[in-house]
């Protein structure tokens, strides 16, 4: 994730504070990341995070990537978890929107999905570069070795990556002390975000095409943390209506950055359309500002309806004599 939504919403309540449990915390958690996209950690660790937390139903969603998900499935086996094979692709909606489509019981074994995706990052990797070099049109000086090194082990390269390197180099200490951006984050909302002079919009898959591969690839396709792009509760159900009409199975309405109103608005609307409503805390690694912990999010209440997502998950290791 990359930026939050406007703070001004016409949907009242206040989120969990950052890495801050509910007092009765989910025990499935259908969003997390490794290094293999934006993570800070191998697949078999988030795994066993996950396990010490108390998750008992998890899903390893690295953006237009499935190449960990084995990983994460034998250690699941191993340490006594159920994992969904999953993935998140990044689509663009009309108008140019970045918006995120979750995966969920996909084959990550079906090398016509693997196909998509690799081209999915192709475009991913396309508008990195493209920021780069606005970057430094702009007076900055970056870590290449960094991104190279993740472009040769065919890891795809986000905005985070892109403000890391930034703030790395030595030479731009002075200018991000004198803009108060000092750290990743802070520059990343600075010159990465959609409006901002470094920002570079992609330009596939669309929704459409997201939610089609993923039933192509046999999964359920379920539309990411809706008020995080989008502020507008009116907003919010019609584009929930528009992409229900493209073939979206669900909406991650539990997510740690959603308001008790924001979740029942979601909840609610899923529920009148007969659509699934999933929930995260977004796991990005231990040391992360704002997705640190799991089941970091709450229900308020509501009753999730994974149906053949929980179904999807690969079983708990038989126990050997």
């Amino acid at each position: 994730m990359q930026r939050r939504p406007s703070a001004q919403l016409d949907s009242g309540g206040a989120p969990l504070r950052s890495g801050v449990l509910p007092g009765d915390p989910p025990t499935f958690d259908l969003q997390s990341h490794s290094l293999h996209s934006d993570g800070a950690l191998a697949p078999r660790e988030v795994v066993a995070l996950a396990v010490a937390a108390g998750v008992e139903l998890l899903a390893l969603t690295d953006h237009d990537t499935v190449d960990g998900v084995e990983e994460a499935v034998q250690a699941a086996a191993e340490l006594g978890i159920r994992v969904v094979p999953a993935v998140e692709i990044s689509a663009i909606d009309s108008g140019g929107r970045d918006l995120h489509i979750l995966g969920y019981g996909v084959d990550h074994h079906d090398p016509g999905f693997a196909e998509r995706l690799h081209g999915y990052r192709a475009d991913r990797d396309r508008r990195a570069w493209a920021m780069v070099d606005a970057l430094r049109e702009l007076g900055f000086a970056l870590e290449d070795d960094r991104l190279r090194n993740r472009a040769d082990h065919d890891q795809s390269i986000g905005r985070p990556h892109i403000a890391e390197a930034v703030v790395a180099h030595p030479a731009n200490d002075a200018r991000l002390r004198a803009e108060g951006r000092t750290d990743s984050s802070s520059f990343l909302k600075g010159y990465l975000i959609e409006g901002r002079a470094a920002f570079r919009p992609r330009q596939r898959p669309s929704v459409a095409g997201a939610i089609e591969s993923i039933h192509d690839a046999g999964g359920s396709a379920i539309w990411a943390h809706p008020f995080w792009d989008i502020s507008s509760a009116a907003e919010v159900l019609e584009t929930i209506d528009r992409f229900r009409g493209l073939g979206i199975d669900g909406i991650e309405g539990f997510y740690t950055t959603h308001t008790r109103i924001q979740t029942n608005l979601v909840a609610d609307h899923c529920a009148e359309l007969g659509l699934l409503c999933t929930g995260s805390s977004d796991f990005h690694g231990p040391n992360h500002r704002a997705f640190s912990r799991f089941r970091a999010f709450a229900t308020y209440g509501r009753t999730p309806t994974l149906g053949p997502i929980r179904a999807a998950a690969r079983p708990l290791a038989v126990a050997r004599p």
